[in-house]
């Protein structure tokens, strides 16, 4: 991406937000040899006013910012640059510099996906995954078939942690099914998504 800065040594605001979580982890300010910086070296690098001078984030703690995205606003004075945070963000221990907590349950899934489709590409005779996708996708099925009757029985008691426990297995076969049959479970949410509107 080009940026235009208007004078070489001019500041601007540089919005930093978590890649998976959205959350906004901090503000810093750029000029543009920290911004080229940035850009080269995949790791966020503000100029420092405290400082005066350019300030590579984590580069005394090891908690760094790696650059996943960034964007410029539509007025061209503001960037949104997207990052992968190590450890916390905040000089203080917090995991981001407004003291909230930087996390977000229901992007386990997204990590949970990723060890699925490692155990199918990289398989495992340990792993209940990857002898599972070696049996097929009838076998894969029948046990997410088995997992939705177990989850039925539940529902009909009202013991909450056995319910919990066959919620939880039959979400994990279904994403095991939908690795077995190539296909993200973001494209089963766009179908979802249309059916919204």
């Amino acid at each position: 991406m080009s940026i235009s800065f208007p004078f070489s040594s001019e500041l601007i605001p540089a919005i930093i937000q978590d890649a998976s979580t959205r959350r906004v982890l901090m503000l810093g300010y750029m000029n543009m040899e920290a911004y080229e910086k940035t850009v080269r070296e995949k790791r966020v690098t503000f100029f420092s006013r405290s400082k005066n001078r350019l300030w590579t984030k984590g580069e005394t703690s090891g908690n760094f910012l790696n650059v996943v995205e960034i964007l410029m606003d539509c007025d061209n004075d503001t960037l949104l640059i997207k990052v992968n945070p190590v450890g916390p963000v905040c000089h203080t221990g917090s995991d981001t510099c407004w003291n909230e907590q930087n996390s977000a349950d229901i992007l386990f899934i997204e990590h949970l996906k990723h060890i699925i489709k490692l155990r199918h590409v990289q398989p495992s005779e340990k792993s209940y995954t990857s002898t599972l996708l070696a049996k097929g996708i009838n076998k894969v099925a029948q046990k997410l078939g088995e997992e939705a009757i177990e989850l039925i029985i539940e529902a009909k008691d009202n013991n909450k942690e056995l319910f919990l426990n066959e919620a939880a297995d039959l979400l994990f076969h279904y994403l095991v099914l939908l690795e077995k049959k190539d296909i993200d479970l973001n494209e089963v949410i766009q179908v979802l998504k249309k059916r919204n509107k």
